[in-house]
């Protein structure tokens, strides 16, 4: 499987890496806060860096875009990973939890994104390699619907937790809603 990767690298050394993970949580909480057009000061203030400090990350703004973007794109994966060893149906809906906040994160900037790029692609290919096979055990155990295809289950958690909710309680209990109608008893 290709990972994506955007067009900046994470650095080798660990003050640099610190920088470089701070300056991603920043900017991944400033775009879900704000949208797009969060400050890129405010974004190295929230990192504890100065504005120099994210220029030599993310020359530019789409650098960092795409950057926060594959970073959500490695956690969805790892947590596929991580969730492999539970029973078939909490594992699935382990990771379809991880799956809401990328949601979240990719509707905060989904209008800087280049749907039609090669890092979008291999995106997409590397979050349906890693989760796609939850499912399919899931559904091998009975535990959920055959006649579902993991795109089919993508769009409908995508489409239910993208809408605005009162409170995350709310968005909770019609996503268990949504996954009830997935499951087989």
């Amino acid at each position: 499987m290709t990972e994506p990767t955007p067009a900046v690298r994470r650095p080798q050394r660990a003050d640099a890496r610190r920088n470089f993970d701070a300056l991603l949580a920043a900017a991944r909480d400033a775009f879900a806060e704000i949208g797009t057009g969060a400050s890129l000061e405010d974004i190295a203030r929230r990192a504890g860096v100065g504005i120099g400090t994210l220029y030599r990350n993310f020359p530019t703004r789409q650098d960092l875009f795409d950057s926060v973007y594959v970073g959500e794109i490695e956690d969805l994966c790892r947590a596929a990973e991580e969730v492999a060893e539970l029973p078939p149906w909490e594992a699935l809906t382990a990771w379809l939890r991880r799956f809401v906040a990328y949601v979240a994160t990719k509707r905060a900037i989904s209008e800087a994104l280049n749907r039609d790029s090669q890092m979008m692609r291999t995106s997409r290919t590397a979050m349906y390699s890693a989760g796609e096979p939850l499912l399919v055990r899931a559904q091998a155990a009975g535990v959920a619907r055959a006649d579902l295809t993991f795109d089919d289950l993508l769009r409908l958690v995508a489409g239910i937790t993208g809408g605005g909710y009162v409170d995350e309680a709310q968005r909770e209990r019609v996503l268990a809603v949504a996954l009830d109608g997935v499951r087989l008893r």
